[in-house]
């Protein structure tokens, strides 16, 4: 799913190589925890063996700054799926420890943090951030130390495949990417909301935001309808009313939202507040429970967001996983962020057994491979540009609660 605000890509290992100092420095004790343990030192080469009882695996996440409620979300599901296969024997005898960094939700950051977890603690497999922008900045390290990186929510298409598509080998993700969501919505606003005469309102500083714009236009297009207004904001913004007006001059009977949780809820309170009444829809990056808290429940009603699962659809597995996280934090009901930290872990965790080695490649190779895996967020296999081949869920908010709308298959 997501990014941040501003793209950096890093061409070389090189060029990543040379923030390790300030790495070093600045990922210290109080930016690295264990799930199962402390840290382990290491040597400057690349990802780890797990010659010991334990096989590490890194959490690069976003634990403080403007996203840290996804990164957050998705170290509590990685923990829970982590105490659950160690509680089962953990993988081959050997036991999961989970090293967590804060990237602090910033490229640079995240770069740092994944030098420090593969040269320092050497680990075997790396959760990715949970935003685009910071995952991509991870890629090139991981194709070039050959450790796999997983991201939970990293929707954006060039985090596994260049624009020469050519597939970054090392590169893997749990969710779907950014154009099936703007499908999924196009087709949502069509057939279940009749929408005709539409509006975009995107944040122009953030490849999620662009990406799902992008393929929301084409598809409510082809679907016969119009777009009737297309306006843009940049993140950190706080005051969207002029835009809001321009939107609501052009009587659009639906708005597609596609933006992070910080910026939209500011973004719907001032829209309701305004009389704009019809209904508003966005992406994942609306999950967060800040959202509510900046939007106000009522304002909330009548908007709709795809994702990738609910909390309340009755299948078993995901049932248990929900009855799971609620008894390990404090009957907190988990989010998808929880569900995709959890899925992500067990992934890694197949694939490594069925590799049957902590080599970097045969994991990589491993995970490609991926068949029919039951996890919480759906029965996927891996596609040869590594997305998850899987289900997507519409959500729809009622008094501040998300409420499972519908199903829709790929």
């Amino acid at each position: 799913m997501k990014e941040n605000k501003k793209l950096k890509k890093f061409g070389s290992l090189l060029v990543a190589t040379s923030l390790l100092t300030g790495v070093l420095a600045g990922c210290g004790a109080g930016d690295s925890s264990s799930s199962g343990g402390s840290s382990s030192s290491g040597g400057s080469s690349g990802g780890g063996s797990s010659n010991g009882d334990t096989i590490k695996i890194g959490a690069n996440l976003e634990l403080s700054g403007n996203v840290a409620s996804y990164g957050s979300s998705i170290g509590l599901g990685a923990e829970l799926a982590v105490k659950e296969i160690n509680d089962k024997g953990g993988i081959d005898g050997k036991k999961i420890e989970l090293i967590k960094v804060d990237n602090k939700s910033e490229n640079s950051e995240a770069t740092a943090a994944a030098i420090k977890l593969i040269t320092q603690d050497k680990v075997v497999a790396m959760l990715a951030p949970a935003t685009s922008g910071n995952t991509v900045a991870t890629v090139q390290i991981a194709n070039d130390k050959k450790v796999p990186i997983v991201t939970g929510s990293g929707t954006a298409p060039n985090i596994t495949v260049n624009e020469d598509g050519s597939v970054n080998e090392y590169a893997f993700r749990t969710c779907f990417i950014d154009p099936f969501q703007g499908i999924v919505a196009a087709n949502f606003a069509t057939n279940e909301l009749q929408a005709k005469n539409v509006a975009i309102f995107a944040d122009n500083a953030s490849d999620y935001a662009k990406g799902l714009a992008k393929s929301f236009k084409e598809t409510i297009t082809k679907n016969g309808g119009k777009v009737v207004k297309e306006e843009a904001y940049v993140a950190k913004d706080a005051d969207f009313r002029t835009q809001l007006t321009n939107i609501k001059g052009a009587k659009p009977d639906f708005i597609f939202i596609p933006g992070y949780y910080e910026e939209v809820g500011l973004i719907v309170k001032q829209a309701r507040e305004m009389g704009i009444d019809v209904p508003l829809m966005g992406a994942d990056g609306w999950d967060s429970p800040t959202l509510v808290e900046l939007a106000g429940k009522k304002a909330l009603n009548n908007t709709y967001i795809t994702n990738h699962y609910s909390a309340e659809d009755p299948d078993q597995k995901i049932q248990d996983f929900v009855k799971a996280f609620k008894a390990a934090n404090k009957d907190k009901a988990p989010d998808a962020f929880n569900a995709l930290g959890y899925d992500s872990i067990y992934y890694i965790a197949d694939a490594i057994e069925r590799a049957g080695s902590t080599d970097g490649e045969a994991i990589k190779n491993a995970l490609a491979k991926t068949e029919n895996l039951s996890l919480v967020t759906g029965t996927f296999s891996v596609d040869e540009q590594h997305n998850p081949i899987k289900t997507a869920t519409v959500l729809e908010f009622q008094d501040g609660k998300q409420v499972f709308n519908s199903k829709v298959n790929p």
